[in-house]
């Protein structure tokens, strides 16, 4: 009995080399997507196109975007992922300028809520029309979009555990996602001031009631 033999190895490389370079096509395609999408997003402030303008923007085919993706929604996912990508780095270089790490907790909480807050002048509508609905729809889509900012906040709970910053006992992975979801919550569901009896929450308030239910009494 005979066993099969190994692919030679020209093959192999030959084989390995096509593969990267469909897969380098592929990224291209599916960045020139997302590019055109966003220019999109930024000129109307609102997730409201169709799939076509996006074709017609990235100079690419229809059926290369449903080669890339199953349909505008799931563009819009890899937008938000994206966006929530961006704002984790911006946050942790932010923090990176505090030492104290109570002090990088404040900017990161702080940063978070102004990021994650709509705002006239700066439009982002990946955070105020499409996240809320896909809280709803897709919640496991959210949650690994979510990962890169879940992973910071555990990072630096950690880092105000480790020199007794925080109360006793607390499980910092926990602690870290109940804050970013409350900061989160607080800035899309409150309201700019539209009048002389109402007045805005301000992230300081925002760091305020978060800090209550982690840091340690001084």
């Amino acid at each position: 009995m005979t066993t099969p033999t190994e692919e030679p190895a020209w093959k192999q490389r030959a084989v390995e080399r096509s593969l990267k370079t469909a897969k380098l096509r592929a990224e291209v395609r599916v960045q020139r997507f997302l590019d055109a999408a966003q220019a999109i997003i930024t000129e109307k402030g609102t997730t409201d196109f169709t799939v076509q303008e996006v074709v017609d923007r990235s100079k690419q085919s229809l059926r290369s975007f449903y080669l890339q993706f199953d349909g505008k929604h799931e563009l819009l996912l890899a937008l938000f992922e994206d966006a929530l990508g961006r704002a984790a780095d911006q946050i942790r270089a932010a923090a990176d300028g505090r030492s104290n790490p109570l002090e990088q907790l404040r900017v990161a909480v702080e940063l978070l809520y102004e990021l994650s807050r709509p705002d006239p002048s700066a439009t982002r509508p990946l955070f105020t029309d499409f996240a809320p609905q896909l809280l709803i729809s897709h919640p496991v889509e959210v949650k690994t979009a979510h990962a890169p900012l879940l992973a910071l906040f555990s990072e630096l709970m950690d880092k105000a555990a480790a020199e007794g910053k925080l109360r006793p006992g607390v499980n910092t992975r926990r602690i870290g996602a109940m804050t970013m979801q409350t900061v989160m919550f607080i800035a899309q569901s409150s309201s700019s001031a539209d009048d002389a009896t109402t007045k805005p929450i301000s992230a300081e308030e925002v760091w305020d009631f978060c800090s209550q239910g982690f840091a340690a009494p001084e």
